[in-house]
């Protein structure tokens, strides 16, 4: 079956549910908020352990990370990303999911080829354009520098 672009984009409008706006992008900014107060009630917890601002953030992020990984374990953070959709989905937590679940999902598969390979399949491709960006970036910032 052949379709032109205007007669996909009929299909595609008559098969896909519309998004219940209403109700999703409260769901996002409350799930999404509270994840960031977390992150900042952890960064004042490890200030005043004595970690100075750029120890508690790297600290911060870890615990967010651990924090995605073993929901994503305990199968809790799919429910909360169903309720949640990108709230769940920008904070560094999502990242953490996106490389558990695809882990946990391919484990039967073996170590190597099921675990550590699918580990980064969904990952994999926005590590490398972020850190092809950021080199890219840094190049243009570097020749604006030296040139003046």
């Amino acid at each position: 079956m052949k379709l032109d672009r205007k007669e996909y984009q009929t299909l595609y409008e008559k098969k896909s549910p519309p998004t219940p706006s209403a109700k999703t992008i409260p769901a996002a900014f409350l799930v999404g908020g509270l994840i960031c107060v977390l992150g900042q009630v952890l960064r004042t917890v490890f200030e005043n352990m004595g970690l100075d601002k750029e120890a508690a953030g790297s600290a911060v992020s870890i615990s967010l990370v651990f924090l995605g990984v073993a929901l994503t374990a305990c199968r809790l953070f799919e429910k909360i990303a169903k309720f949640a959709g990108a709230g769940t989905l920008v904070p560094i937590t999502g990242f953490a999911n996106s490389i558990a679940a695809p882990a946990m999902e391919f484990k039967t598969e073996g170590f190597v080829l099921g675990t550590c390979v699918k580990m980064f399949s969904i990952a994999g491709p926005v590590l490398t354009f972020g850190i092809s960006a950021s080199v890219f970036y840094g190049v243009i910032l570097w020749l604006m520098e030296v040139m003046g």
